[in-house]
């Protein structure tokens, strides 16, 4: 799985990620979420995603491209269909 490392994205970045949906937790897609500047830390970066902010954890899977995301999501997920 070809991830980017939290510690090289900055502010303005096009991300990657495999979405699960918090109401169903068997549902999970990929989407394209933008790291912004931290809106509690101006030394950090967060992830917008969905209109929220979302702290990156350095055990988040950020990916380059959708297609590196959805083989990543297949090779996780295998059957399941991408929703």
């Amino acid at each position: 799985m070809e991830t980017i490392d939290p510690k090289d994205i900055q502010a303005g970045d096009e991300v990657y990620v495999i979405y699960h949906n918090p109401h169903t937790a068997s549902v999970a897609n990929v989407k394209k979420a933008e790291i912004v500047q931290h809106p509690h830390n101006p030394d950090g970066v967060a992830l917008f995603l969905h209109e929220t902010f979302h702290v990156i954890e350095d055990d988040d899977a950020l990916f380059q491209t959708e297609a590196a995301a959805e083989t990543a999501y297949q090779e996780l997920y295998g059957d399941q269909p991408l929703l």
